[in-house]
């Protein structure tokens, strides 16, 4: 079975610890980068590596937001799975979130985020596989 890659962009460390560990569990190929253009770049030289985005949604100042992120991802791939993580911009998911997309406010337990993941996965349009669902 192969493993179903997941692009993680937080730009705390611990946070991104949490949820590489969540992801790997539950079979998934966890990949962290810290900021939203690091995330841009990989995606545009991986080709279909990833099949999933988890973003939080505050990257730090001067920078861009997870908002921007999804929206400059969705951009090249339309149906591209992303979950939104926040502590503190919740309310502004309606406004600034992009279609078919989950939020998750911190904390959160590891089964949510294998669950939104999952859900965004086994419903989306990507091009799946039955063999390739954890």
């Amino acid at each position: 079975m192969d493993t179903i890659d997941i692009l993680i962009v937080d730009d705390e460390h611990l946070v991104h610890s949490f949820i590489s560990g969540a992801l790997s569990e539950a079979g998934f190929a966890p990949f962290g980068v810290s900021s939203g253009d690091e995330a841009l770049s990989l995606l545009r030289d991986s080709g279909d590596k990833y099949r999933a985005l988890v973003t939080d949604v505050n990257l730090g100042a001067n920078t861009m937001d997870g908002w921007q992120l999804a929206r400059r991802v969705r951009e090249m791939h339309p149906d591209f799975p992303i979950v939104y993580m926040t502590g503190a911009s919740a309310e502004q998911w309606t406004a600034n979130g992009v279609p078919n997309s989950i939020l998750l406010t911190k904390p959160f337990a590891p089964a949510q985020l294998v669950t939104a993941i999952s859900q965004l996965l086994n419903v989306g349009t990507s091009p799946l596989c039955p063999k390739d669902l954890p």
